[in-house]
């Protein structure tokens, strides 16, 4: 018997890892847009989900932005049918919040999130891989976003509760290329993915190339290490976070105290994280690095300064608490970077 192309071996194991643990019967999603990531991934998930008791789906958003994107969208299903993978197309109608990559991907991820629900699956795959996963990184790195950008993509999260699965964050793109040509699979080429417009084109096409010439090869590898690591340890914070927060926290007024002695009592890291959590839990928006800086200067630097106005909420210290309220509770000066 011929030997199994390597491309295909090791795009299947990391499919294979992804799988295992699902329940038996259960159904499996994948988003697939026909282009060679997500070609190879529902080509292994076909393979692989029949062998584990799984049964395979996939979705094909049509976000019709372009002229052939209908028959784009057929192809993608027919060759999902073809691996044995029961496809399904959905049409949307991208909007235009936050710029057409932002509302592009909101729309594909709400129909992915609907189909699974509907379908009641286990989970849904999609085919980032370890090239998107350096992309991501870098582009966190030069926006100035933090750690949690410099985290990059989980390779288990959610959508609005339905579990999403990342099986090829540590597979190179050149690895799918050469999967979907070994199994005979023609890709689609998003010609998106060569416009310069899109930041994330030109750190493709020229940042990343440039600093692998200039630095020598290994940075996308190096870049997806670091994420890594940054996310284990987010996920050590976070587990300190929830061992502490019961304890120092206590209900207000619409809203929620903290209290200032435990804040200061922690590290700056520590203190801010938990700024960021009892807003993102309790008023569900995030807090940029100037606004929560501003947030602990109440705890470290208090001068007697007024109420806060933050992201759908407003901080202001009380005695020994920090009261986060909701926005329209009082008057507030606005969050700056003043002093900082």
């Amino acid at each position: 018997m011929p030997s199994l192309n390597p491309a295909v071996a090791e795009v299947r194991r990391a499919v294979r890892a992804a799988l295992t643990g699902l329940p038996e019967g259960a159904v499996v999603l994948v988003g697939l847009s026909g282009g060679a990531d997500s070609l190879a991934l529902a080509a292994a998930v076909g393979f692989e989900a029949p062998k584990l008791g799984l049964r395979a789906a996939s979705v094909t958003v049509d976000h019709a932005l372009q002229a052939d994107s209908a028959d784009i969208a057929v192809r993608a299903a027919r060759a999902a049918a073809a691996l044995g993978v029961d496809p399904l197309i959905v049409r949307v109608t991208v909007g235009a919040d936050g710029g057409p990559e932002a509302a592009a991907r909101e729309a594909r991820y709400g129909v992915l999130r609907d189909a699974a629900r509907d379908a009641q699956a286990a989970a849904v795959l999609v085919g980032h891989t370890l090239d998107d996963q350096a992309e991501t990184v870098l582009l966190g790195l030069a926006r100035g976003s933090g750690a949690g950008s410099l985290q990059g993509m989980a390779a288990a999260s959610d959508i609005d509760g339905v579990p999403l699965l990342r099986p090829l964050l540590e597979v190179r793109r050149a690895t799918t290329r050469e999967a979907c040509a070994a199994q005979g699979l023609e890709a689609w080429d998003d010609p998106h993915n060569l416009d310069p417009r899109f930041a994330r084109v030109r750190v493709r096409e020229t940042v990343l190339p440039m600093l692998e010439s200039e630095l020598g090869p290994g940075i996308a590898e190096a870049l997806a290490r670091t994420a890594a690591q940054l996310r284990e340890d987010a996920e050590a914070f976070d587990d300190m976070i929830d061992e502490t927060i019961e304890d120092i926290v206590e209900h207000a007024e619409a809203g929620i105290a903290v209290s200032v002695a435990a804040l200061a009592a922690n590290p700056p890291a520590l203190r801010h994280r938990i700024i960021r959590h009892v807003v993102a839990s309790e008023f569900h928006v995030s807090l940029t690095r100037s606004q929560t800086l501003e947030v602990a200067r109440l705890v470290t630097d208090w001068s007697g300064q007024g109420p806060i106005d933050l992201p759908g909420c407003r901080a202001r210290r009380v005695g020994a608490m920090i009261e986060f309220t909701g926005a329209g509770a009082g008057a507030a000066v606005p969050a700056s970077d003043r002093g900082l």
